[in-house]
């Protein structure tokens, strides 16, 4: 069976939407279930999966109040109450294909080394339009991913966790996501999946990339501000710095290394862009990589 886990928080707005896109799935509803993890909303959210739950008895869904703020806790509940040898990650503004689990359940059949997976994301700018520093080094800042149309091992790359996934057999090895990471409440602090696909790496596990299952992940005019990407980098700056520093100061110190190379390449970039007349590009990839610095550093506090 194919667990499909949605961990949400105050996103009434998108929910319903995104469970009536896996209802709408071709695939025998005895193939998978839907374990909704809500992590303290306080809006409408349990009255729409209720309203779901109601409208949908066919489905094999089942609603989760997870009172440990924070998406790490969240995520962990949902592997806890879920029973499938497959356990998908969803977020709740993720829009699966109508093939979604069709494709998936082929793509294990066709991989069977995949420990854990990962899927095309196309990002649905709210507003119609892409920002215009977008590119194809800013993709990623959307939650978005496409490396083609080809089943590849990921490699530098990790799946991001708008859509991704585990067989039962690598959580049972590596274990839990580090609840001392990840998004809680309004900070945008990550690394909780970057350090689960480490260590499923670091067991001798594979992690493969799956292009036939896609989602659309909804991107409100919010989040290509210039306001949001400076505390999403911090976020991630700081999220790298505690990441390290529970690892070791090896860990750091190779951290720093990393981010002085990734400094230079930025300087590049932005001569690039300045050339070809697209310097917003350019200028927010410097602004982006300053406020990573900052918190990898620990200059920074959410």
């Amino acid at each position: 069976m194919i667990s499909l886990v949605i961990c949400t928080y105050n996103r009434e707005k998108y929910l319903g939407a995104a469970l009536d896109r896996i209802a709408a799935n071709d695939c025998p509803v005895e193939d998978y279930e839907i374990v909704l993890v809500d992590n303290n909303s306080s809006d409408s959210t349990p009255e729409i999966c209720r309203s779901f739950a109601e409208a949908r008895p066919e489905l094999n869904f089942r609603y989760f109040l997870e009172t440990a703020q924070g998406l790490s806790h969240a995520r962990n509940r949902g592997i806890r109450e879920s029973v499938g040898d497959i356990v998908v990650f969803l977020d709740d503004d993720s829009m699966v294909e109508a093939d979604y689990l069709r494709n998936l359940q082929r793509s294990l059949d066709d991989c069977p080394q995949a420990d854990a997976f990962g899927g095309c994301i196309h990002p649905l700018f709210e507003s119609g339009k892409e920002p215009e520093w977008l590119c194809k080094w800013t993709y990623s800042w959307v939650s978005a991913i496409d490396l083609g149309p080809q089943m590849q091992q990921f490699t530098s790359k990790y799946p991001i966790g708008a859509n991704m996934g585990f067989r039962r057999r690598a959580l049972d090895r590596v274990g839990d996501f580090n609840t001392s990471l990840g998004r809680t409440l309004k900070n945008l602090m990550g690394g909780e999946e970057k350090d689960i696909f480490a260590r499923v790496k670091a067991a001798g596990m594979q992690i493969w990339y799956f292009p036939d299952i896609r989602v659309q992940h909804v991107i409100p005019e919010s989040r290509t501000t210039r306001d949001y990407i400076v505390r999403f980098a911090k976020g991630i700056g700081l999220s790298e710095y505690n990441r390290c520093k529970n690892i070791g100061t090896g860990a750091y110190l190779k951290r720093i290394i990393s981010e002085t190379i990734k400094w230079d390449a930025t300087i590049l970039l932005w001569l690039y862009y300045q050339i070809t007349a697209r310097p917003q590009c350019g200028n927010m990839l410097v602004l982006f990589r300053w406020n990573v610095t900052r918190g990898l550093m620990g200059l920074e506090k959410q």
